[in-house]
């Protein structure tokens, strides 16, 4: 009988608390247990405690393998919204003020010295906040692969928590009060309004954005851009009574300035969740994905790692990929993780591709080499696309993303050959280019692009344009025998190729930080941070310089500018070829 009551007991109090977390639904059956499901009907401080549960799980996990999407339903919560390590929390508005948070939507770190350099792979889109803290501004202290977007902020935000920072991304944002850094080395923002700006170190971006900083370079590093000249911005996932789920894609826009929301008449297109594939790790393979991509389906990725052995085809045009919770690619055999054909209107975002253990030449390809084709009315774009070698594997691959399409949108790109973690090491993870672009006409707004073992970024196609660039060169090469460019020291960042006759880049910051014995004892420099023909279509505004540690580098821009030693900071105005 004793048995019997235990039994009954322990199955009641598990009915219990099903029944309480049914009645909670934070977890919805369409998306899978990773993504969890808010709406302002339930008990806030369940919503609270449920918040705090995945913090306290990712908070400093650096390399989890563990990834989150926090979905709120349009609606008014008191809570704080704590975003760490793969973690995205998204509103679910068609605006930010429909899904309003009265507390906090926060980044922050809790080490001693609020070192903020690592804080990296998360995001926040879509909230109107309220910030309710002890402190005089919210925090939102990231490094790289930590973007804010489609924010509305009424008060003040700092993004570095008053520690060192490397990041970061704010876009289509509305900050009512001060904006700006502390003590942070880079920030990129992009059509967004502020009610001021304030801080940083090294490298500040600016482009299409109400309340900019007054240019004044070179007494400060910061570049300002009146317009965004062509851009779409990042689609989004919706929620309403009438229509339940779907995903808004915004439209294009040209010369842009301020955000797109704010009258509320945003123009776009609406695609409703029934035409998704809503793919699930460990349930989904490239076979199961590409049958659904084949037959017309778009593609929502939920959280988690998928491991390929064979490439993800995006092969029709106006398709959408969409990942919630930094969900990540995992080729297995040597394959592509992605490729995206040569097919008007395609959109990848919020993804991530981590290079596997056999070497991979290219983990994420968009058209193929040659291509000729011309979308300048509905070109493809790709948002917020992370790509690592090592750091999580002990992985390779000679390069990370090749763009070959023509009039490609880049919107905030980390390109990581991993410094730190597992298999970081100059003869483990070995990677040859983070980027390269082959394609005419190509515009990429926020670009990170760090570590790789020869030019980070080589630029091919025609007419390119870069809106900020954030470029550490790798850290340990044994020596300058071992690391050079026919006989340079080491290989510039940024190469745009001997036969391109117009580019033009605004807001560069490369930086080095040699370290380790063998690069001490064999004193490593770098000859030129940026290279570039001499020509009259060739256009580089604003390079930042900076040297740490070890070593340093020789020249800023084809054997021009001053040396950069440890501790410089040189701001060189860059070229106009045609002076």
């Amino acid at each position: 009988m004793k048995l019997n009551y235990i039994i009954w007991l322990l199955l009641f109090l598990a009915a219990c608390q099903s029944t309480e977390k049914k009645n909670l639904n934070i977890n919805n059956s369409m998306f899978g247990d990773r993504v969890l499901v808010f709406d302002d009907g339930m008990d806030q401080k369940e919503i609270q405690k449920a918040l705090d549960e995945i913090h306290q799980e990712q908070a400093g996990e650096e390399f989890s393998d563990q990834r989150y999407a926090l979905l709120f339903k349009p609606g008014t919560y008191e809570v704080d919204i704590t975003v760490d390590f793969y973690v995205q929390a998204l509103g679910l508005g068609k605006t930010p003020g429909q899904t309003t948070v009265h507390g906090a939507v926060q980044s922050v770190e809790t080490s001693n010295n609020n070192n903020v350099t690592t804080q990296f792979w998360r995001g926040a889109e879509n909230f109107k906040v309220y910030p309710d803290t002890a402190e005089p501004w919210m925090y939102w202290a990231v490094s790289q692969a930590a973007p804010m977007r489609r924010m509305h902020i009424i008060g003040n935000v700092n993004f570095d928590k008053g520690g060192w920072g490397s990041g970061g991304v704010l876009a289509n944002s509305i900050v009512t009060g001060r904006a700006g850094l502390t003590t942070g080395q880079q920030w990129f923002t992009r059509n967004s309004e502020l009610g001021s700006w304030e801080g940083g170190n090294w490298n500040r971006v600016f482009v299409g954005v109400k309340g900019a900083p007054e240019k004044n370079w070179p007494e400060q590093p910061v570049t300002v851009v009146d317009e965004a000249p062509v851009i779409r911005d990042k689609p989004f996932l919706v929620f309403s009574e009438e229509h339940g789920y779907f995903v808004f894609v915004p439209q294009l826009t040209k010369n842009s300035t301020g955000v797109s929301w704010k009258d509320g008449n945003e123009s776009g297109r609406e695609i409703p969740i029934e035409d998704f594939y809503i793919a699930k790790a460990g349930k989904d393979d490239a076979a199961s994905i590409n049958e659904a991509l084949s037959s017309g389906k778009n593609l929502l990725l939920t959280p988690g790692i998928y491991e390929l052995s064979q490439e993800i085809v995006v092969g029709k045009e106006n398709t959408v990929v969409l990942g919630l919770g930094l969900p990540t690619l995992v080729p297995t055999q040597g394959n592509k993780a992605l490729a995206v054909g040569d097919k008007e209107g395609i959109i990848v975002a919020g993804i991530m591709v981590d290079a596997g253990v056999q070497s991979s030449d290219v983990l994420i390809q968009v058209g193929q080499e040659g291509s000729d084709k011309n979308y300048s009315g509905n070109p493809i774009s790709l948002h917020d696309l992370y790509c690592r070698i090592g750091g999580a594997i002990a992985g390779t691959a000679k390069t990370c993303l090749e763009i070959n399409a023509n009039r490609v949108i880049g919107d905030h790109f980390w390109l990581w050959r991993a410094d730190h973690g597992t298999g970081a090491d100059w003869f483990v993870n070995k990677s040859d280019h983070g980027l390269i672009v082959n394609g005419d006409d190509v515009t990429i707004y926020g670009l990170f692009n760090e570590h790789f073992q020869h030019y980070q970024t080589y630029w091919k196609g025609e007419r390119g344009r870069v809106y900020f660039y954030q470029s550490e060169i790798p850290y340990e090469p044994p020596s300058n025998e071992v690391w050079n460019d026919n006989g340079k020291p080491g290989y510039a960042s940024y190469k745009i190729a001997d036969g391109v006759e117009e580019h033009q880049a605004w807001g560069l910051g490369i930086y080095s930080f040699f370290r380790g014995e063998e690069t001490e004892k064999n004193n490593v420099r770098l000859e030129n941070a940026m290279e570039a023909p001499e020509k009259p279509g060739i256009k580089i505004t604003h390079i930042s310089a900076f040297a740490g540690r070890l070593g340093g580098m020789n020249h800023i821009l084809n054997g021009k500018g001053p040396a950069t030693n440890i501790g410089e900071l040189n701001l060189y105005n860059g070229w106009n070829f045609e002076n």
